[in-house]
């Protein structure tokens, strides 16, 4: 039997998907009880343009999630965390980051189903890091006693708290940036080796 290949989506079709997806970010984010027809009166569709792009609700917030892990893992790349020095690639990725969470928190919050794309995304995205951390530790950025990927845990849960300390109304405005140095900061002083003239 021959393998049935998806064809990809036309520009507008693409465009019309998108525009769904950003607008029940929005709307989850505010109400996760939202229905289909208050995300189609968000996106400006209609009821029927939203089922025929996903058939039921959990379709779609399916496709937010592995959307919106694409796009973390496209962040992390853009900080080219295996070539660029490590501290450099460090904060790269954490404003890269932050940008993507604070845009789709609803969806990045979202259960990843066993064996889905998101969860395999973002699996190679938790490798990355720690070899991100590694790296950062063989340049005596970390102090030598500290475990790597435990570091990367405690950065992970720094990244989760400073996302739920931005509101979605406030995604807009966030300053990636600012927010990603009082990160690497705030994780450095507590892991970082003191004698790396990084203070």
């Amino acid at each position: 039997m021959s393998e049935v290949v998806a064809r990809p989506l036309r520009a507008d079709a693409e465009r019309t998907v998108r525009t769904i997806m950003e607008a029940a970010e929005r709307t989850l984010g505010r109400n996760p009880a939202a229905t289909m027809e208050d995300i189609a009166a968000a996106a400006g569709v209609a009821r029927t343009t939203v089922h025929r792009r996903f058939a039921t609700r959990e379709a779609l917030i399916t496709a937010m999630a592995t959307w919106a892990t694409r796009q973390l893992a496209d962040a992390v790349d853009a900080a080219r965390p295996e070539s660029s020095p490590p501290l450099v690639a460090l904060y790269q990725a954490t404003a890269n980051v932050l940008q993507v969470k604070i845009s789709w928190g609803f969806s990045m919050n979202s259960a990843f189903a066993m064996g889905s794309e998101s969860e395999r995304i973002h699996a190679e995205v938790v490798e990355r890091c720690d070899q991100l951390f590694r790296r950062t530790q063989e340049a005596g950025i970390l102090r030598e006693d500290v475990d790597p990927v435990w570091a990367r845990r405690v950065y992970y849960a720094l990244i989760h708290e400073v996302c739920q300390d931005v509101s979605t109304a406030d995604a807009n405005d966030a300053d990636t940036d600012a927010l990603a140095t009082q990160l690497i900061d705030t994780l450095l002083r507590g892991v970082g080796n003191p004698t790396s003239q990084l203070y």
